[in-house]
């Protein structure tokens, strides 16, 4: 069984009924003759008949038919290309498990194949995020969030369809559990709300708190509470947790359990983590305020046993988060550096005070070094 070479050297109307015999092989439903009206027709006719093609045992052909398809999409009109684009892309997509490298790679070559500033791409883009999420194949495109914010203004996309593309590269980064990266997609998501509809991100807004919190290494949230979809959640339970994980402590959290029991569960977060990560919070609270802390203060306050105390502390240093030495001997953790839970105005001071503090003294060394530096 032969293929039609790609790119072949025929009219359109020619080259579509190539198309047709090859389908007719694979088993398709589909006429060997064309409709007699416009080729574009009939392309869309070969191109909703192309579900056949993935059961072929020669994935060598299949990717010859789509190249021969595709130069053909290539010259289709502006004005209809959109509905060309979307149906190609909707039946790669739903090829099943077969051949998920080479649809990822027909798609890529259609993404390729369109002008770099044609919204053409972002139906495209959206289609290969969500093959990739459904084959967990996505570190195979380009998800870099940087990027993809660029294209996004280089397409000129509206809201919704920023939003649109932001989730489904969020729903693939989780399908193929990339946590971290999920955590990045949905902060940007929420950035992408603007102040006329960011009421409407409550779900989005509720999910990302969830996620952040369910992190096992993920202990500094605070930027979180800036975004505008998590300020309209101000006044709810959800936001109120949000609020302990920020700048609470240990007992406030313990408190809010008490106040509101069975909600951690709810969530569908693990309430032993939870104490973990807020027994870390609250100790990075401690470090940021004190230079010296003594162990009875730490096993008060983070309500852990003289037993459990340096083993807590080794966990801390491993995060490098702080950095710290132990005294065993007059059983106290001596702080030299913490990272802060939030940054705001109090932290902007320090910061302030302290380059006043090194030019403080790099002009006393200046001073000192002139003095010592003979006269010519």
């Amino acid at each position: 069984m032969s293929c039609c070479p790609a790119f072949i050297d025929l009219p359109e109307e020619e080259q579509i009924i190539e198309l047709r015999k090859y389908l007719k092989t694979t088993g398709a439903e589909i006429s060997e003759e064309n409709s007699g009206g416009e080729w574009i027709t009939d392309l869309m006719q070969v191109i909703d008949a192309t579900e056949t093609c993935w059961k072929s045992a020669d994935e060598a052909q299949v990717e010859g038919f789509f190249t021969s398809v595709l130069s053909l999409v290539f010259i289709v009109p502006t004005a209809k290309i959109d509905e060309v684009v979307l149906s190609l892309c909707e039946k790669v997509v739903k090829g099943g498990d077969k051949m998920k490298e080479l649809r990822l790679r027909i798609l890529n070559n259609l993404y390729n194949g369109v002008d770099e500033r044609s919204p053409v791409r972002y139906n495209v883009y959206c289609a290969m995020v969500k093959l990739a999420g459904q084959t967990n194949s996505v570190d195979c495109i380009n998800t870099n969030l940087e990027e993809v914010q660029k294209w996004m203004k280089l397409w000129n996309l509206d809201t919704e369809k920023r939003v649109n593309l932001l989730r489904r590269l969020l729903e693939a980064f989780l399908e193929c559990k990339q946590s971290e990266t999920a955590s990045k997609a949905m902060v940007e998501l929420l950035r992408s709300y603007t102040e006329d509809n960011a009421s409407q991100a409550r779900d989005d807004a509720h999910r990302c708190i969830v996620h952040h919190l369910a992190q096992k290494d993920m202990y500094l949230v605070d930027h979180l509470l800036v975004l505008k979809p998590i300020k309209f959640l101000e006044g709810e339970l959800i936001h109120d947790l949000l609020t302990i994980f920020v700048r609470g402590s240990l007992h406030n959290y313990m408190e809010f359990c008490k106040s509101n029991p069975d909600y951690i569960e709810k969530l569908g977060l693990s309430h032993e983590l939870c104490i973990e990560k807020m027994r870390f919070l609250t100790f990075l609270s401690m470090a940021s305020d004190n230079k010296e802390i003594m162990f009875d203060t730490m096993e008060q306050q983070l309500n852990l046993t003289a037993d459990e105390v340096e083993a807590f502390l080794i966990d801390v240093v491993r995060t490098q988060l702080v950095q710290a030495s132990i005294d065993q001997i007059q059983r106290k953790i001596v702080i030299r550096w913490s990272q802060h839970r939030t940054f705001g105005r109090q932290q902007w001071q320090q910061l302030r005070d302290m380059l006043e503090r090194w030019r403080e003294n790099l002009g006393t060394v200046r001073n000192n070094l002139q003095q010592l530096t003979p006269a010519s």
